[in-house]
C-alpha cells in the first residue's frame, strides 16, 4: 500500500474497520466452536422467530444498519441534477449491470467451474447469496472510500442518497427475479417484509433522527458525536450477528472448508470486473478524478450488512446463501483497500475540475 493510502487510512477508517477481515476471521472461529461445544447457545435462539425472522439477529442487524442510514441526508438529492455523469455511472452500474453479472459470475463458477466440488441445491443458494450481494450498492463504507481517494464529500453524500431511494424499489424486483431465474421462488411478501425490516424502517428511523437532533443539537454536534457513538454499534452488531451466524454454520465449515475459497473467488472477479467498467467509464467520459472514484467504490463496494439480513430472514442462518454474504464481508476490505491504492495511483488520468459545490 503507497504511504498517501496508509496515512489516509489511518485518518479515514477505524481500527475495527481497517482490519474487519480479521475480525471477521475471529468471529468466525468463535461462532463455529459456539456451535460445536455450546450447541444450546443456537438451540435457543433459533426458538425466538417471527414470520421466519430471527428476533436476537433482527436486533443486531438494526443496530448495524441505523447508523449508516443515519448519515445520509436526503436534502442533498436537491443537488442530483449538477455534474449529472457522474450520478449517471453509479445509477447505470449499480441497477443494470452489477446485480446481473453478479449472476453470472456466481452462475458460471458455481454451477460449472466448481461443480465437482459443490452439491448442486447448495449452489442454487451460494448463487442466492451473491445475488443479494450484488443487488445492494454500498450505502456507509463508501463514504471511507471517497476520503482514502480524496473524493468530493458532496457529491458522494448525493450519490448515495440517490442510491438509498432506489434500492427501496428497486432492490426488492431485481432479487426476486434473479433468484427466480437461478430456480427459487421467494413470495413475495416475503421479500417485502424483508425490505420494510431492513431498508425501509432503519432509514425512516435515520431520517426522523436525524432531523430532530440536528435540530435540538446542531450539525457539528450529530456528526462528530452522535453518528461516531451509533457508528460503533454497528461493528458490535455485525460481529455478533456473525458468530451467531456462524454457530449455526459450524458444521458445513468443518465438513467443506475449501468453500470458503470456491465462493471467495467468483465475488473478487466481480469486485474488479465492476471497478473496471465504473473507473474507466469515468475515464472516457473525462470526470474529475473526486467524482470518479467514490462513483466506481459506491458499485464495486456492496452494502453487506443489508444482503447479511435478507439472507437470513428468506433463508435462514444456516443456510448456503448466508454464508456467501459473509464471504463477502471477508473479502471486502482489503480488496476495496487494494483498489483505492489503484485509484490513488491513477489520479492523473482524470481532468482537475472545479468540485461539485453542496448548497446549504
Amino acid at each position: 500500500m503507497s504511504k498517501d493510502v496508509e496515512d489516509a487510512a489511518g485518518k479515514g477508517i477505524s481500527f475495527f474497520e481497517r482490519y474487519l477481515s480479521v475480525w471477521v476471521i475471529i468471529c468466525i472461529m468463535a461462532g463455529v466452536a459456539v456451535g460445536q461445544f455450546l450447541p444450546v447457545i443456537p438451540d435457543t435462539l433459533s426458538r425466538f422467530e417471527y414470520a421466519q425472522v430471527s428476533i436476537p439477529v433482527a436486533i443486531l442487524i438494526w443496530l448495524m444498519i441505523y447508523p449508516m442510514m443515519a448519515q445520509i441526508d436526503f436534502s442533498s438529492i436537491a443537488n442530483a441534477g449538477r455534474k449529472p455523469k457522474g450520478l449517471i455511472i453509479t445509477l447505470v452500474v449499480n441497477w443494470l449491470i452489477k446485480p446481473f453479472t453478479m449472476f453470472f459470475f456466481a452462475w458460471l463458477f458455481f454451477r460449472v467451474v466448481f461443480a465437482p466440488f459443490i452439491p448442486e441445491a447448495l449452489a442454487t443458494e451460494y448463487i442466492a447469496g451473491a445475488v443479494l450481494l450484488g443487488a445492494a450498492p454500498c450505502t456507509a463504507m463508501v463514504f471511507v472510500w471517497s476520503y482514502l481517494t480524496k473524493g468530493n464529500a458532496s457529491y458522494t453524500l448525493v450519490q448515495v442518497s440517490v442510491n438509498d431511494l432506489i434500492m427501496i424499489f428497486a432492490y426488492g424486483p431485481i432479487v426476486m427475479l434473479l433468484l427466480r431465474i437461478n430456480n427459487v421462488v421467494i413470495p413475495f411478501d416475503t421479500i417485502f417484509l424483508s425490505i420494510v425490516l431492513f431498508i425501509i424502517i432503519p432509514l425512516a428511523a435515520g431520517y426522523v433522527s436525524r432531523v430532530i437532533l440536528i435540530k435540538r443539537k446542531g450539525l457539528a454536534w450529530f456528526e462528530n458525536v452522535y453518528l461516531k457513538a451509533a457508528g460503533k454499534f454497528t461493528i458490535v452488531g455485525l460481529l455478533l450477528t456473525l458468530i451467531i451466524l456462524f454457530s449455526f454454520q459450524g458444521e458445513v465449515i468443518i465438513n467443506n472448508p475449501l468453500h470458503i475459497v470456491l465462493i471467495a473467488v467468483p465475488l473478487i472477479i466481480q469486485t474488479l470486473f465492476i471497478f473496471v467498467i465504473a473507473y474507466l467509464w469515468a475515464k472516457t467520459w473525462r470526470i474529475e478524478h473526486s467524482v470518479a472514484a467514490p462513483a466506481a467504490m459506491i458499485g464495486t463496494s456492496n452494502f453487506f450488512e443489508l444482503a447479511v439480513a435478507v439472507a437470513i430472514a428468506l433463508f435462514g442462518l444456516n443456510s448456503g446463501a448466508a454464508l456467501v454474504t459473509v464471504v463477502g464481508v471477508l473479502v471486502e476490505v482489503p480488496l476495496m483497500l487494494f483498489l483505492v491504492r489503484i485509484a490513488n495511483n491513477t489520479r492523473g488520468w482524470f481532468p482537475a475540475e472545479p468540485q461539485f459545490v453542496k448548497n446549504n
